[in-house]
């Protein structure tokens, strides 16, 4: 262990850190505002509601010169592993409809948005929520925010379990202790959702190596809470269907040859965030720190708690997050001062199988006898607009059979606990209100992911939600155009650098930077293992087929075999590569040698054709073309 460096002084804390330490643990000045007749609060007000999981914003669509801006509350929930019970869905359903704008939001971590909510309906809406199993607290603001594992309700899989468990005990642990979120919404009625495990409790109180703050309410966080965000997750080896690498903090369960459980392996320093031209500010993946056993589990995650806190940056903001501290100190030294607060050394990183990206869309057995479905829904949007009652088919399926919810970190959901009785029914449900089987799903779609930017995030800077759906039509159609109709990749878009949809770890990757023009990233793994990189600093949006069909012919081309997918090629071949490529390209040439000869074949060949170009991974032309030149060689 090293010596713990002596805490940094602060000359000038930033602004928030005042308004933190004056807001008497999050209550003021948010109880005074509240009661004003305005229909928005002012700054220091803003600020608080964040730790209470509430941003507020305006609908920039509706801006009027000379009238006041069309404030609204967007509200987020607080639900470890995603889990959203059935009473819970229900009342978010009726509270989006009652006081809302008729639409709910899957997040990227595992949780639900509601937006359109005014001022004086709040307290409401808050109170709904508490009372029906859920809670929005520390879903936003300078602390843990939601914890994140595998969504999958896996019965026969103890290692999934362990995950799912350990995501709601460091949650309570890490949950803020101050009474002021029962005492606003609830007027002081505490309601308990359920009881903590006996030893978060402990674990919380224990003050061994001064991970708390004396004579607070706050024990781990004291009255200045973090510096800034603090983002967990906890998975089994081999599942990254939470990016685990953009993590501050990663914990990955082993398992002993019995099954159970030995301790974690941590992984410290991802972050998405970064602001543009300021070179300063950068997406990060997270670095192996060690091996924990289990009872040390808690003990260890305060200590890397108290060390961003202590040591973070509350200067600039920009600096704040604890992927800086990790990479400003290094590994080693930051290692060092975590073994300081936590009172002994770490053992040594566990070797790990690869991660891959899952998504566990369609039907899938659960371990008990019964089923859980992977629903998609585009960009997470769950609405009812034209041919798809998302919505509807939602609310009756909960509604009817009581059926739990799992979020997923990509906008989906899990539906579980399903007889196998009821599947036929639940899945004729589902396709007459328009939603799509797994199957259907165009695959660039299913892959793609999207903030929601214009026109209620105030940091937007240009579009993405409402964007990225013609954006993957074109994409298709170019592929198409270019004779790479199997093909598809991770697709992430957003309309500002903060990179909430995380596109620097996607294949191709749209960050927002002027209004209809984007950063072109590039280089990500399809399994969100690599950073991606930024290709072209600006794109306009019109300018996407010129951008990147010289790159996609060149993939054609050059590809190291069929499996090597478009991000792994990108990052392998070089961007120097790719541009130089680019230079030269003459699209006119390439369409020269793409002559299309239009065959008909009988339904039933071309069925039986298709799913064999899918099996073998090929393209229905590539199979044709190989099986009619084998024939005529033949003969």
């Amino acid at each position: 262990m090293v010596n713990a460096p002596s805490a940094p002084s602060i000359a000038k804390p930033s602004k928030l850190e005042k308004i933190k330490e004056n807001s008497q643990f999050l209550r003021a000045p948010l109880v005074q505002e509240l009661q004003t007749p305005t229909s928005f609060l002012p700054e220091d007000a803003i600020q608080i509601l964040k730790f209470h999981g509430s941003y507020q914003q305006d609908n920039r669509d509706n801006r009027v010169r000379g009238q006041e801006k069309d404030y609204q509350f967007m509200l987020r929930t607080r639900c470890p592993g995603g889990f959203i019970p059935p009473e819970l869905y229900l009342t978010l359903d009726h509270l989006s409809e009652t006081y809302g704008n008729q639409t709910l939001r899957a997040t990227t971590r595992q949780a639900f948005q509601m937006h359109g909510i005014l001022k004086k309906n709040l307290k409401a809406v808050m109170a709904g929520i508490i009372k029906s199993m859920g809670s929005t607290l520390g879903a936003c603001g300078d602390l843990n925010r939601n914890v994140m594992a595998p969504p999958v309700p896996y019965t026969n899989r103890p290692d999934y379990a362990y995950a799912q468990d350990y995501a709601n005990r460091i949650a309570d642990l890490l949950t803020p202790q101050t009474g002021a979120y029962y005492e606003i919404w609830l007027d002081g009625e505490k309601v308990v959702s359920g009881e903590e495990h006996p030893e978060v409790k402990a674990a919380r109180q224990r003050n061994s190596h001064n991970t708390n703050i004396k004579g607070t309410e706050e024990p781990i966080y004291g009255e200045h809470y973090m510096p800034r965000k603090f983002k967990i997750a906890v998975t089994v080896p081999e599942d990254n269907s939470i990016d685990l690498y953009t993590q501050d903090l990663g914990l990955v369960v082993i398992t002993n040859d019995q099954d159970e459980l030995e301790g974690f392996n941590v992984l410290v320093g991802g972050g998405m965030g970064r602001t543009h031209n300021k070179e300063e500010t950068f997406a990060r993946i997270s670095d192996p720190l060690g091996f924990v056993a289990k009872d040390d589990i808690y003990d260890l995650v305060k200590a890397v708690v108290a060390t961003q806190r202590d040591y973070g940056d509350r200067h600039q903001r920009r600096h704040a997050r604890m992927k800086y501290l990790v990479n400003d100190w290094g590994i080693e030294k930051f290692k060092g001062v975590v073994e300081q607060y936590f009172g002994k050394s770490l053992e040594a990183f566990r070797s790990l199988p690869d991660f891959k990206y899952e998504d566990y869309l369609g039907w899938h057995e659960q371990g008990d006898g019964q089923l859980f479905f992977g629903l998609s829904m585009v960009n997470g949007r769950v609405y009812d607009q034209g041919d798809l009652r998302l919505k509807t088919a939602l609310r009756m399926l909960v509604k009817t059979y009581q059926l739990p919810i799992r979020m997923t970190a990509n906008q989906n959901l899990i539906l579980y606990n399903i007889q196998p009785g009821q599947r036929s029914e639940i899945q004729q449900l589902l396709q007459s209100h328009g939603v799509q089987m797994a199957e259907e799903i165009e695959p660039l779609v299913r892959y793609a992911m999207a903030c929601p930017a214009m026109p209620t995030c105030g940091l937007a800077i240009t579009e993405s939600e409402r964007v990225i759906p013609s954006i993957v039509d074109r994409l298709r159609a170019l592929l198409n155009r270019l004779g790479l109709e199997q093909e598809h990749f991770v697709i992430r878009m957003t309309g500002c650098p903060n990179g909430c949809a995380r596109p620097y770890m996607a294949e191709v990757g749209f960050v927002g930077i002027k209004p209809e023009t984007y950063q072109l990233w590039l280089g990500g793994c399809p399994h969100q293992t690599r950073l991606a990189r930024v290709y072209q600093e600006l794109m306009p949006i019109q300018e996407l087929e010129a951008t990147l069909e010289p790159l996609l012919v060149y993939f054609k081309q050059s590809r190291s075999g069929k499996s090597e997918s478009f991000g792994d090629f990108c990052d392998r071949i070089s961007f120097e590569s790719l541009r130089q490529f680019a230079q030269t390209y003459d699209p006119s040439a390439v369409s020269k040698t793409r002559v299309r000869h239009r065959v008909n074949l009988r339904p039933e060949v071309y069925s039986r054709l298709k799913d064999k170009a899918q099996a073998e991974g090929q393209t229905l032309t590539e199979l044709a073309s190989d099986a009619l030149e084998a024939y005529l060689q033949s003969q």
